[in-house]
């Protein structure tokens, strides 16, 4: 098993913590991640897209002209396709994009997103993220004295109020409890911090 420390928000060690192998450092399947990176950006699509075929735009209940004589070619409707302010010809139509992904492709996604966390050396652990102060200032010092760079992700056990209101207006700062993590997220993040007790939440349930 890996050893990685553990760091109070001082950014001062104070402990070492194995991480479970099977969890933290498995070989990355990057198919079954890329589908899961698909299958969450696909839920976030609304599918209410529609155009209207020839039988639902308005107009066009008269036959243009007599059928034979004109020298024009036979038409029924102006709203045949070919007609400006005609129907569309197989056009959109309201859908859902979402598709099927099995229960063990999706934990396996999940633990391929934090294999990768580790290798990359992009994650953190503290022994809690208990802060008491609500103010932005206080969490961009928090993110300064643990060296953080880009965008961060707090992983937290308990729903953590006073970190989620203190980093919501940070837009590279965002907070998640450990039973909310996502493959999106994690990978979104440059950083992700985690603290001790949701680590090993994270193990019992992926395990």
């Amino acid at each position: 098993m890996a050893k990685i420390d553990i760091i109070n928000l001082n950014g001062e060690k104070t402990s070492d913590l194995k991480l479970n192998d099977n969890i933290w450092n498995i070989e990355t399947n990057e198919i079954v991640l890329k589908k899961a990176l698909d299958l969450q950006m696909a839920s976030l699509r609304q599918g209410t897209h529609k155009t209207k075929t020839r039988s639902e735009v308005s107009g066009g209940g008269k036959k243009p002209y007599r059928q034979k004589g004109t020298g024009n070619a036979r038409q029924g409707t102006i709203r045949a396709p070919h007609y400006r302010g005609g129907g569309v010809v197989f056009g959109v139509t309201p859908r859902s994009y979402t598709f099927k992904m099995n229960k063990k492709e999706r934990g396996l996604a999940i633990r391929s997103a934090l294999t990768d966390k580790v290798k990359n050396k992009e994650l953190v652990i503290v022994d809690n993220l208990n802060i008491e102060s609500l103010k932005t200032k206080d969490i961009k010092n928090l993110i300064v004295n643990l060296k953080l760079a880009g965008k961060v992700l707090f992983i937290t056990l308990e729903d953590a109020e006073n970190l989620y209101l203190a980093t919501r207006n940070l837009g590279y700062a965002a907070v998640l409890m450990a039973n909310e993590i996502n493959v999106y997220d994690i990978v979104n993040a440059d950083t992700v911090v985690i603290e001790e007790a949701a680590v090993k939440y994270i193990e019992e349930v992926l395990k």
